[in-house]
């Protein structure tokens, strides 16, 4: 029997652990942070799962959160041009966003009260080799230190060297939300996207407002004026960035009410998108493997990151229990099995960071025309690969909304 070490405790560490728990493989959790520390944090991310991923979390009995009152439906997009597009697109099954410091405590506690293990701890150069002796095979799922730097960059697939956008995250009050509840995507050409998500936090259902400004544009205030430093100036900075180039969700703002739910609800910075080697092989024969953002990093706009970390720890979990050695031909089985999706999601995400194409700007005035093509655009959020077979090249954009226009003549 396999004795895996997965170090981190994010979503593709608690995923993988706790699908290699429900098969009888060992698997120990190494993390540097206990569960009850996260309370007192500063907002991790703000991350919405979708339905393909809630559906894994019933599958390992983790999906704590079913609740309609937790649940979005629908994506409403708001388009800032001269002539203002507005249209819906809606999911076959909802999708869910729980505060992070809410999310991944419980399910470490799941873990532990189902007789895993976790081991707390920071991770130095010199820990690495005793970890690859111990283990059969160790599983990198944090970036961060001295285990993260082992994958090289995947030149290829990461054209970027410097964030493509400056973010600005931050949990909300004061911001109402529709029945049924949506996410919305307002695009602002030139300036940026905002994504408003109803998010379950420690004081139940409020907003979370994420800025995603183009480097040097108008609202690069948003990251850099500090709620630590003026609380008033940040909020008021906010609300401007709203009501100027985001007026849709402006209108849902009870302004007397506004604010950051507490002092520790923002982040702001950026994100350089990047995709690494998968594995790296030392002389005892034995191996570390990527996953999660060591594998795959992406800017949050499409909302990707946890839902393909979760999808690719689900395949390396399979690959994992069918596996009789854990060599370089199980490494290749792992990489066919999971980067499609993952590669898929990246090259996607990566496409929503440039200033969009002839035919890009054809497909949304089409979605805000068909209701159909607009849901399947918004259907793919769980399906990124199939996105990006529609999105990956001039032709196939048109292609995409010729199919639509002749099923609607």
């Amino acid at each position: 029997m396999h004795n895996i070490g997965i170090v981190g405790a994010g979503t593709a560490g608690l995923h993988l652990a706790l699908y290699l728990q429900q098969h009888g493989i060992d698997a120990t959790i190494i993390t540097d942070r206990e569960p009850d520390e996260y309370r007192s944090s500063r907002l991790l991310n703000t991350v919405a799962h979708h339905n393909c991923t809630l559906e894994r979390e019933e599958q390992l009995g983790v999906n704590h959160w079913q609740d309609k009152e937790y649940h979005y439906h629908y994506h409403d997009h708001w388009l800032n041009i001269p002539e203002p597009l507005h249209f819906p697109g809606t999911f076959a099954k909802p999708s869910r966003a729980v505060d992070y410091r809410i999310y991944l405590p419980t399910l470490m506690n799941d873990f532990m009260d189902r007789g895993g293990v976790i081991e707390y701890q920071k991770i130095a150069e010199d820990d690495i080799q005793p970890l690859i002796d111990r283990f059969d095979l160790l599983v990198v799922a944090v970036g961060k230190g001295p285990l993260g730097a082992m994958f090289e960059h995947n030149a290829q697939e990461s054209p970027f060297e410097q964030p493509q956008r400056r973010l600005c995250v931050g949990l909300y009050s004061g911001v109402s939300h529709p029945e049924p509840k949506n996410v919305t995507l307002s695009l602002s050409p030139g300036v940026g996207e905002l994504l408003t998500i109803p998010t379950l936090t420690f004081d139940g259902m409020q907003t979370a407002l994420l800025f995603e400004n183009v480097p040097g544009g108008d609202l690069e205030n948003t990251v850099t004026t500090r709620y630590d430093d003026d609380p008033a100036a940040f909020r008021q900075t906010i609300l401007d960035a709203l009501e100027q180039y985001h007026p849709g969700v402006y209108e849902r703002v009870d302004t007397a009410k506004f604010d950051l739910c507490q002092a520790l609800d923002v982040l702001q910075g950026g994100v350089v998108p990047t995709v690494r080697k998968t594995s790296v092989a030392f002389d005892n024969g034995k191996f570390a493997l990527a996953l999660g953002d060591v594998h795959v990093t992406v800017d949050p706009v499409n909302g990707q990151g946890a839902n393909i970390a979760s999808y690719s720890a689900f395949k390396l979990g399979e690959e994992i229990v069918r596996a009789p050695v854990l060599d370089q031909r199980f490494i290749e089985q792992v990489d066919m099995a999971r980067n499609d999706r993952c590669l898929a999601a990246a090259r996607w995400t990566n496409l929503m960071m440039q200033p969009p194409s002839e035919e890009f700007q054809m497909l949304l005035g089409a979605m805000s025309q068909n209701s159909a093509l607009c849901d399947e655009f918004t259907e793919n959020f769980n399906w990124p690969e199939r996105q990006w077979d529609n999105l990956c090249s001039p032709a196939r954009i048109r292609s995409w909304i010729a199919r639509y226009q002749e099923a609607a003549s």
